[in-house]
């Protein structure tokens, strides 16, 4: 008598779910744990402000012939809640209470996103610093809102790059389009 050997159809349904596993979490956006190798590096700047540090935790998306920013199919959509990044939602973390734009914001670490507009941006202080993209995102956790102005710059950014420095200036800066927002 002949028995059903059940290792090859195993094998082939443990191989299924550790596909399908593997898709899933590509389709929902995470990556290898190595952040170093992703097509959106890490970077990390610090620096102090006054007696206050401050240091932005983030991921550099390049253009890749894509628009940044705009209605077009771009990365960060006009009008729209943006993780100012890739990857990870951005962290923008102090040691002390600052003042962003003449408002009170407590220490701690925030994830940092943004609305992009033409004419007008809002920098977003959300008290769920642990957050991937901005898929999660809920307003009534927003510690602090501001409103700045972008400007355009001569010389493009292909790679998403955020600059801070010890005056408090905090600048976003991507394609032709730069933000800044200051710490106090």
């Amino acid at each position: 008598m002949r028995f059903f050997s059940p290792t090859p159809f195993v094998a082939a349904l443990a191989g299924a779910a550790l596909l399908f596993n593997t898709s899933a979490a590509l389709a929902q956006g995470k990556m290898p744990e190595d952040k170093s190798k992703r097509p959106s590096p890490p970077a990390m700047v610090k620096t102090t402000v006054g007696s206050t540090d401050v240091t932005i935790d983030y991921s550099r998306p390049a253009l890749k012939s894509r628009e940044a920013f705009g209605s077009k199919t771009p990365l960060a959509p006009t009008g729209e809640v943006w993780r100012t990044g890739a990857n990870e939602a951005t962290t923008f973390t102090v040691s002390k209470p600052v003042k962003i734009e003449g408002q009170m914001l407590a220490a701690g670490t925030y994830s940092l996103f943004t609305i992009p507009g033409a004419t007008e941006w809002t920098v977003i202080f959300n008290k769920t610093a642990k957050q991937w993209g901005a898929y999660d995102y809920k307003a009534a956790e927003d510690a602090l809102r501001v409103k700045v102005k972008p400007k355009t710059v001569a010389a493009p950014a292909e790679q998403f790059t955020i600059t801070a420095d010890k005056t408090g200036k905090v600048a976003l800066l991507w394609a032709k389009t730069e933000v800044d927002f200051m710490v106090k």
